[in-house]
């Protein structure tokens, strides 16, 4: 398919010539080797849509375990998408179904297949930093997910043994007093949920690592090269198509999550709804304010709430603090979206209300039909691959659904360990062109009910 490329939110979101204002641009060292956006015809084995954890986890791997030439054709500076603009947490999760409705709906096995993936993708950041030397300032060592009302708690508690007793999932009930003594103090606590593994990173340093590893074994990386047209040529070969140059390939990965260009292919149109998420990070925080609120934990935290909030301190003492942004992507909507985060940053911590915000940005989530994660190959071409819908746990989920593509590719054959409810495309999204008219009414209802209870 070709022509101009089609995006849901309005164009402020997808300035591809910027980066975005984040604390991590401020603080990532540039990767280190110089790439250029492509600016001739070439050639390769397999060219990957997408230079996020997804796309630069099997270009490393592809180029390092299968001795392929792999290409990496990227719409904006590598790190520029969500890969580059997260909150930096490194944990369970990838699917938007509740715990206990995964083991209604797919079955005990199938659930314990998911989540076990889920901890394999956790380790395997883990075990990529240290291979390659990324000093992603790794922090705490689980997630806490804090209850907003003691139905919340009573949920939670419902969850750990969920979790535990048929899940085998490592995790702990923390009574709101413990809270308080353990981790931070403020009004609305219950009481938590910790599941471990679990840790925080810096993801930019993160993405720029996974880059410069994939660039090291061989694979070439185009920033500023994104794909304006995608064809099929008389041999059956794949050509992609830039502003500045054409790239043929044998094969072809399309790993853009919530910044997909849905109209390149068909197949992909209308299975995904993009979701903004923005987060606002605070000067750093003197010991006197810490303990002002009892902080005194590293692990990344997330409430309970339908639309919920997420927050973590930083190694630097800076509080990040993040959640759900507007539906029109606009920068009026944006601006909106900065002053409501730093409003409920004030409710949430009243003796931090007057701490000045220093770092304000936006991205996109993505959510599938099916919420949970599509890695697979296209039936109406086995040489076209993809990964995406990660629900906001893609710092893991992509990383390890980039290494499933690659052994895929590189063995011929689909991963023994590829859980089933992942596998292959998901169902449409019913009345594809209100999609985000449909997100806004369900977070104006979520919103609502959180509200009320």
């Amino acid at each position: 398919m070709s022509g101009q490329v089609k995006r849901l939110y309005d164009p402020n979101l997808y300035r591809f010539d910027s980066p975005q204002p984040s604390y991590w641009e401020a603080t990532a060292p540039r990767a280190g080797f110089d790439a250029k956006p492509l600016d001739t015809d070439g050639s390769c084995d397999v060219a990957i849509i997408g230079g996020g954890y997804t796309g630069l986890s099997a270009a490393l791997h592809l180029a390092r375990d299968y001795d392929l030439d792999v290409r990496v054709l990227e719409a904006g500076h590598i790190g520029w998408g969500a890969s580059g603009r997260n909150a930096g947490f490194c944990t369970i999760g990838g699917t938007w179904l509740q715990r206990g409705d995964l083991v209604r709906r797919h079955g005990v096995e199938r659930a314990r297949d998911y989540y076990r993936s889920q901890v394999e993708a956790v380790e395997l950041v883990r075990q990529i930093a240290a291979e390659e030397n990324i000093d992603v300032q790794v922090s705490g060592s689980a997630e806490i997910e804090v209850a907003h009302s003691p139905r919340a708690f009573r949920g939670l508690r419902d969850d750990a043994d969920v979790l535990s007793k048929t899940l085998g999932m490592d995790v702990e009930i923390v009574e709101a007093d413990a809270v308080r003594e353990r981790f931070f103090d403020y009004s609305e606590q219950y009481g938590a949920l910790q599941t471990r593994p679990a840790f925080g990173l810096h993801p930019l340093r993160y993405c720029h690592g996974l880059a410069g590893a994939a660039h090291r074994q061989g694979a070439r990386l185009y920033p500023r090269s994104e794909v304006t047209a995608w064809q099929n040529t008389a041999d059956g070969k794949h050509q992609l198509i830039t502003q500045g140059g054409r790239l043929r390939a044998t094969t072809v990965i399309f790993a853009t999550n919530g910044f997909m260009p849905e109209n390149l292919r068909a197949e992909f149109y209308a299975r995904t709804l993009p979701v903004i998420s923005a987060m606002v990070v605070t000067r750093p925080l003197t010991a006197a304010e810490l303990q002002a609120h009892r902080w005194r934990t590293a692990d990344v935290v997330i409430n309970s709430r339908r639309v919920f909030s997420y927050y973590r301190l930083l190694p630097d003492r800076r509080l990040l603090f993040g959640g759900r942004g507007h539906t029109r992507g606009s920068a009026a909507g944006e601006r909106q979206t900065y002053a409501d985060l730093e409003s409920s940053l004030a409710k949430t911590w009243p003796h931090w209300s007057d701490v000045d915000i220093e770092y304000c940005w936006q991205g996109l989530i993505c959510m599938t039909g099916s919420l949970a994660p599509c890695i697979g190959q296209l039936a109406v071409d086995s040489s076209v691959y993809f990964g995406f819908g990660y629900h906001g746990n893609g710092v893991n989920t992509a990383t390890w659904a980039g290494k499933q593509l690659a052994d895929w590719i590189g063995t011929g054959r689909m991963p023994d360990r590829l859980p089933v409810l992942v596998r292959g495309l998901c169902r449409k999204i019913p009345l594809a062109p209100l999609r985000r008219q449909a997100l806004s009414a369900g977070i104006a209802i979520a919103r609502r009910l959180d509200a009320f209870s």
